[in-house]
């Protein structure tokens, strides 16, 4: 496995090793408690699903993670399959923690992983039986050089698996001591309901739900949201800009260059913007315009009031993108005249 992480590897022995965390990190930091527990999570947290895999660049993916850090983001997000290639964005990321972030400093960040997608081959390679998670997280923790994380997902429902099996591994880790908190993705609502209390059962209460969530997928809203809030469960969306569709890139039809739908590893594909959805971000935009603030600072300020929304997990390529999240979350709330305009235009 080597091979494939060799880029980054290569790239990541030319960073920045003098580089020393913003005293005033903690100044602007906004946060928020995750559901009915005691963890606190900064407004903005960072998803590594993107740009910090082995086909990308280390050195400037480690300058993302020392800028997201010094801005006040503690919160990493990961899964055992993020980069490309499956496991390179931990091993990255494990590459970052030992070069800067050393003794005491790791204990500044919440660190979370997930396991659930296909990562091998055979039948222990994917899914949410008890070997696979175990499995999954050890090997998880080796790349990332790390005894425990802070919060161990089950990333999707597997109709194959018993849930009460699942959600005893998840309980089990924690008392294993190699996660802190457990939480759950894409799961359903009724299916998280049920999840949470088998957890609470067992005595590991659900600390957090991350679904797809933004103005254009609003399916959490079918149950979801209220499930969590009647769970005491926070909410952490992924995908908040519907992979870049939210903000000005494709607002005139075309599609950039570096943009993420012109990526050929991307999920969001040309064919995916058409006319009606353009219609439909041109309106949305329209919104933004006239409350003075951008696109994709509007879905983040959005997503930061709806129910359960303990933190917005959002990707990013450059720094600008950090500052452009921080600076939604200081935005003035949405008016319910502006909320009504924009479900108007997401129905």
């Amino acid at each position: 496995m080597s091979q494939p992480f060799a880029n980054s590897t290569s790239a990541a022995n030319a960073a920045n090793t003098t580089w020393q965390p913003a005293p005033n990190r903690y100044d602007a930091q906004s946060l928020r408690y995750c559901g009915r527990s005691g963890l606190q999570l900064p407004a903005i947290s960072l998803g590594l699903w993107h740009n910090f895999g082995g086909v990308d660049d280390a050195a400037a993916a480690h300058a993302l993670l020392r800028h997201a850090f010094d801005s006040g983001i503690t919160h990493i997000d990961l899964a055992n399959n993020y980069g490309p290639p499956p496991g390179s964005a931990e091993v990255l990321f494990g590459e970052w923690l030992r070069r800067d972030m050393p003794g005491e400093l790791r204990d500044e960040l919440v660190i979370s992983t997930k396991a659930g997608y296909r990562m091998g081959p055979g039948p222990y390679g994917d899914g949410g039986s008890r070997k696979y998670l175990f499995n999954s997280l050890d090997a998880s923790l080796r790349r990332m050089g790390l005894g425990h994380v802070d919060i161990f997902y089950h990333h999707r429902p597997d109709p194959n698996t018993p849930l009460a099996e699942t959600m005893a591994a998840l309980s089990d880790v924690v008392r294993m001591g190699k996660a802190l908190y457990v939480g759950v993705s894409n799961y359903p609502a009724a299916l998280a309901r049920e999840a949470a209390a088998l957890l609470r059962a067992a005595g590991t209460p659900c600390l957090i739900h991350q679904p797809r969530y933004n103005l254009l997928e609003r399916t959490p809203e079918q149950g979801l949201l209220q499930t969590l809030v009647d769970e005491g469960v926070g909410c952490i969306p992924f995908s908040p800009l519907a992979q870049g569709l939210l903000s000005d890139r494709y607002l005139d039809g075309a599609i950039p260059a570096d943009s993420r739908a012109a990526q050929p590893h991307s999920f969001l594909k040309p064919a995916a913007i058409t006319p009606q959805l353009l219609q439909r971000l041109r309106g949305l935009a329209a919104v933004a315009d006239a409350r003075g603030q951008p696109l994709a600072g509007m879905a983040v300020r959005w997503l930061l009031q709806r129910p359960a929304v303990c933190s917005v997990l959002i990707g990013a390529s450059r720094p600008a993108q950090i500052d452009a999240a921080w600076a939604a979350v200081r935005a003035p709330a949405l008016t319910d005249e502006e909320l009504r305009a924009l479900d108007a235009l997401c129905a």
